[in-house]
């Protein structure tokens, strides 16, 4: 029979951790009631992160956003003066 191996890494502030890990075991749990699980555990390691966050797609398309109606804004200032000065 052919099995895979799922390996999950999640990195969580120090504090969070017992509570992810809870309920990581609870749904570990919940899925044990529905498919054939074998082996596998929850590892705990404290490790530093450099505390820079990836900024998420939401974030991306904030910060575009931002920039476009900055670009708009003057496009608008530049039309606006163009037409005062023909006018």
């Amino acid at each position: 029979m052919l099995y895979k191996k799922i390996n999950v890494e999640l990195i969580v502030v120090a504090d969070e951790a017992d509570p992810v890990v809870a309920e990581l075991n609870a749904a570990l749990d919940r899925l044990e009631q529905k498919h054939e699980l074998f082996g596998g555990g929850i590892e705990t390691v404290a490790v530093e992160h450099p505390g820079l966050h990836k900024r998420s797609a939401l974030a991306h398309t904030l910060a575009t956003g931002e920039r476009v109606a900055g670009a708009v804004r003057v496009a608008r200032q530049s039309v606006t003066a163009a037409l005062r000065a023909v006018i």
